[in-house]
């Protein structure tokens, strides 16, 4: 390992639980921002200040981290996405899409966490997804002319129709930035969906592994017990010859003489 690469470990180590509460606080703020409507214009200035902030700092991480690489064109190769998440908000109508940072710290966090718990660990990511999802697609959509999603309920059941690659087609986005959230989702659906297929197929293969195992343990366990039933059977049988033959033999000191008489 290449000193370059032991710093940017060390980075991605020393930053990995503040990113994490960053996510968490930036994903607070903004389902607080989005579902309350009752802020006013300046409280909403404020919220979107914050946030702001946030990703900048999601943003200076990873250029952090693409210029301690050791080969940047590998590294801005291998991180096309976190580009796109980072570069698209940029443009005004697309600023809800900043949401989008927080999956990554999130997802990273859960599969460390969960690590071993395949089950758990697609669930959590199907709720944070989810979540987000609604979210960004309801604020992109909310205040648009003739938009089908405007409550955070019609939200939600988009989401699950999509992600489930259902769709039933009665709520839809019309907007750039909400068109951007559903193509997202639905690539991201099919992938959990994958997730979950190989999960439970992992599962199944597993649990028939650990039944022929039980059942191969549990038939040695048996033959050996056999084994020992057999050995004890062999002496005892040969007990049992030996005690016949010194009953039957003549010269036994109570064996009875034919004239009456005691040997």
């Amino acid at each position: 390992m290449t000193a370059g690469e032991t710093r940017l470990l060390a980075w991605e180590r020393r930053l990995d639980w503040p990113l994490t509460g960053l996510a968490v606080i930036f994903l607070g703020l903004y389902a607080f921002d989005v579902l309350n409507t009752r802020l006013s214009d300046g409280q909403h200035e404020v919220v979107d200040l914050v946030l702001t902030g946030i990703w900048v700092l999601f943003a200076a991480d990873f250029i952090v981290r693409l210029s301690l690489a050791r080969n940047h064109r590998r590294f801005f190769r291998t991180h096309l996405l976190d580009v796109l998440i980072l570069v698209l908000p940029m443009a005004r109508p697309l600023r809800a899409l900043r949401v989008l940072t927080v999956i990554g710290a999130l997802n990273k966090r859960l599969r460390g966490g969960l690590h071993g718990k395949a089950a758990v660990y697609v669930v959590a990511t199907t709720l944070l997804v989810g979540t987000i999802a609604a979210l960004a697609v309801l604020d992109a959509e909310r205040n648009a002319p003739h938009a089908t999603i405007t409550t955070f309920g019609d939200a939600v059941w988009w989401t699950i129709s999509t992600i489930t690659t259902v769709g039933y087609g009665d709520l839809y986005p019309i907007t750039t930035e909400g068109r951007i959230v559903a193509g997202t989702l639905m690539v991201g659906g099919i992938a959990l969906l994958g997730v979950i297929t190989g999960s439970f197929a992992t599962w199944f293969v597993a649990s028939i592994r650990d039944l022929e195992e039980e059942v191969d343990e549990s038939g040695d366990e048996v033959n050996a017990r056999l084994d020992e039933v057999l050995v004890e059977l062999r002496l005892l049988s040969t007990r049992v010859r030996e005690l016949e033959s010194s009953l039957t033999r003549p010269d036994r000191p109570d064996q009875v003489s034919p004239d009456g008489a005691g040997a």
